[in-house]
């Protein structure tokens, strides 16, 4: 089996059963697919490094064996552990009962690693994920007695740092909302005006929102877009504020979300019936995009089964390469991934019967 040359589209796939490597060029019409590794563990998430373009690291989690930031140079051929564990201070009263996501830290720093498990927590390494240790600041805020378990658990799973202020970092919290820290983690803001939480007495709480999902435009990092657990959001502000940009969906609630890194007004997400269902509405497999920054949306089916799809796509399965027009990519809870070359207009399948998708996620090799 080859490996992936330079230039390539990696697309990395974990699964509750493993997690495995395809890659193409960037037509995207052949893919290469490796071999599956972390056979019986779940990977909750896996990246490549863009700083490096060969360095993947992904969140790794079993019953027995417990959890894990594993990292690779070898396209997954070999697969280093950190030294100690992911693993909350002794006096904290808390222990981890899995790792949700990782990512990467500055452009300057290319050794610094960020992981959000669950109970929610953040943690950094400074040695390209050898060591790790608890960003306090978050860990012990003043509002986590009021952070309370989504319906997945207590569990940070999304990280992101600024493009272009290397000290502002943002990070979402289920179910307690959206934070921010403008000096590098020593302090967190809860940042969620204008969030709904239809759940809970007070509708706009300070913290207590369920963020399912989020991402930072990468040319326009205070541009941020948000998936909740009520309702879809814009952001113009770093998430100062947010606005509901929900109307023409057939439902506010959803998991999976995705942007187009060469156009900011365009967002993907894959709406779901609701907390009591979670499948795709009406029995459609339908992705949602809207090419105006929320105005309006646009379902895209083409090549998507339209009867009898009751799928199911978790908060990490979707995501979007670098290519021109960029390549959007879901996996579902019933193993298949799909693929669609010409930003969502035609879809295709690309796998089948692999283990439940938990995450997909794109780079590109160096």
């Amino acid at each position: 089996m080859s490996q992936p040359r330079r230039g390539n589209i990696v697309l990395l796939i974990g699964t509750r059963k493993g997690g495995l490597l395809l890659w193409s060029d960037k037509r995207r019409r052949k893919w290469e697919v490796g071999s599956l590794f972390f056979k019986g563990w779940a990977v909750h998430n896996m990246i490549l490094d863009p700083r490096h373009g060969r360095r993947i690291f992904g969140a790794v989690n079993s019953d027995w064996w417990g959890s894990d930031v594993r990292s690779s140079t070898n396209w997954g051929k070999t697969w280093r552990h950190s030294r100690e564990g992911v693993r909350y201070a002794p006096d904290s009263g808390l222990s981890v009962k899995r790792v949700w996501s990782v990512a990467p830290g500055p452009v300057s720093q290319p050794r610094v690693v960020y992981a959000g498990v669950e109970p929610a927590g953040l943690f950094r390494s400074d040695d390209g994920g050898l060591h790790w240790a608890e960003v306090a600041a978050l860990n012990r805020h003043s509002s986590r007695e009021k952070w309370t378990p989504g319906g997945g658990g207590l569990i940070l799973h999304t990280i992101a740092v600024h493009s272009h202020d290397e000290r502002r970092i943002y990070v979402a919290i289920s179910a307690a909302g959206f934070f921010r820290s403008d000096d590098a983690g020593a302090s967190w803001n809860p940042m969620n005006r204008g969030l709904r939480a239809d759940f809970l007495p007070d509708k706009f709480p300070e913290v207590g929102q369920c963020v399912h999902k989020f991402a930072a435009h990468p040319s326009r990092p205070n541009l941020l877009y948000q998936q909740n657990h009520c309702g879809v959001y814009r952001s113009d502000s770093a998430g100062d504020r947010w606005t509901d940009i929900s109307r023409g969906l057939p439902s506010r609630f959803g998991f999976a979300m995705a942007l187009d890194p060469h156009d900011p007004q365009v967002m993907y997400v894959l709406p779901e019936e609701g907390p009591d269902f979670r499948c795709t509405v009406d029995g459609k497999l339908r992705v949602y995009r809207t090419r105006n920054g929320g105005k309006s949306w646009q379902p895209l089916s083409r090549g998507l089964p339209q009867k009898h799809a009751y799928a199911n796509v978790l908060r990490d399965a979707m995501a979007s390469d670098s290519c021109e027009p960029c390549g959007v990519y879901f996996g579902t809870q019933g193993g298949q991934v799909f693929l669609s070359r010409d930003r969502g207009e035609h879809w295709e399948l690309l796998l089948d019967c692999l283990p439940p998708v938990l995450s997909v996620s794109c780079g590109e090799a160096a």
